[in-house]
């Protein structure tokens, strides 16, 4: 019946030789008075606190981030509407944003207007649709809010840690490593921003790189609910802080491009562009995926979790250099033309 085949199917998703080393069992990782350990429960808080943090976010782009950039003098001027037309408004509605040459004829005939009239009225009429300059800088705001309070717990935290000086502190005695209460916070806190930035997504400002925003997000809550389910959360932690560093920056000159701060906006990005390339190319597959791969591999062995575990951190590691390429092609190009002010509004897709 039902019961007995979601109970095989979760006998199956649980099965202790994909997720544990061998030789462990979940039984051995049970909380004691003695010693705590991470439990796949713990994350069903995640969700509620997503919602919550969605909440906290709204009421901060309205009542903080709001005032701020009214006080930088940004403009909550969308772009300038198109005029009211019935019959434009239904062909961009329920046919095409982007009619080609052939309707526009057939428009301009209907209408009696000239071609590029219609073509106007169609661009005017698609940027309606985009967040004015003032929604933008809100949604920065509140990514670098978080961004800078959740990297500076995460650099005070693990300044006290065994292994950030030395990585292999992550393996020894794995997966017998207690779950402190500052882990669990910087897991759940994290977990919770990226679930709510998941879901957020579909509503924010929809730029060009959509899709692989998204995947990013799915391999990121991947990482994060792998590693805490099978007590990777030492190495996880590390992964946490080293990406939310250049994260502070480029929301940080996305703020100061939207407030026409344009020589603050060009070092932001200079710094950002250095921290994400130096971090994500040469910090994070030097530190990381040679402890993950390597260092794991001598200390504790491979076992099919581990696997997936490691896919995901490659996975990350081609987002990566996705990302730097399309970095340092947006700059060379607008260095190359002489438009050094411009190359941030490019990369921001704004």
């Amino acid at each position: 019946d039902y019961a007995a085949a979601m109970a095989g199917i979760l006998a199956w998703f649980w099965n202790e030789r994909f997720w544990l080393p061998h030789n462990v069992t979940w039984a051995d990782l049970k909380n004691t008075d003695e010693a705590t350990f991470p439990q796949a429960e713990d994350l069903y808080l995640a969700c509620p606190l997503a919602f919550c943090i969605f909440i906290i976010r709204l009421v901060f782009e309205r009542f903080v981030a709001r005032p701020c950039a009214m006080g930088l003098k940004i403009q909550a001027n969308g772009p300038q509407k198109a005029q009211p037309n019935a019959i434009l408004e239904k062909v961009f509605t329920a046919i095409t944003k982007h009619p080609d040459e052939k309707r526009l004829e057939g428009l301009s005939k209907q209408l009696d207007w000239d071609v590029r009239t219609i073509q106007r009225w169609f661009r005017q009429r698609r940027n309606q649709e985009k967040p004015s300059t003032l929604a933008r800088f809100c949604e920065s705001m509140w990514r670098f809010t978080f961004y800078l309070y959740i990297f500076t717990y995460g650099v005070r935290f693990l300044k006290k840690t065994p292994w950030l000086w030395n990585t292999k502190e992550c393996w020894y005695n794995y997966p017998y490593q207690p779950l402190t209460v500052d882990i669990h916070y910087y897991y759940i806190l994290e977990l919770s921003f990226y679930l709510s930035l998941l879901f957020s997504q579909f509503t924010d400002i929809r730029r060009k790189d959509f899709l692989i925003m998204f995947l990013h997000h799915v391999a990121t809550i991947s990482l994060i609910t792998f590693s805490y389910v099978n007590n990777m959360a030492r190495v996880g932690t590390l992964v946490m802080c080293l990406h939310d560093a250049a994260d502070v920056l480029i929301e940080a000159a996305k703020m100061a491009n939207y407030a026409k701060c344009q020589i603050l906006c060009n070092l932001l990005f200079a710094m950002f562009a250095i921290l994400f390339i130096s971090s994500r190319l040469g910090l994070y597959p030097v530190w990381i995926l040679n402890t993950t791969l390597f260092e794991s591999w001598e200390i504790v062995g491979p076992y099919p979790s581990w696997w997936i575990f490691n896919l995901l951190l490659i996975l990350l590691q081609l987002l990566h250099s996705f990302w730097s390429y399309l970095i340092v092609k947006t700059a060379c190009r607008a260095i190359s033309k002489g438009k050094v002010s411009h190359f941030t509004q490019l990369l921001f897709l704004a």
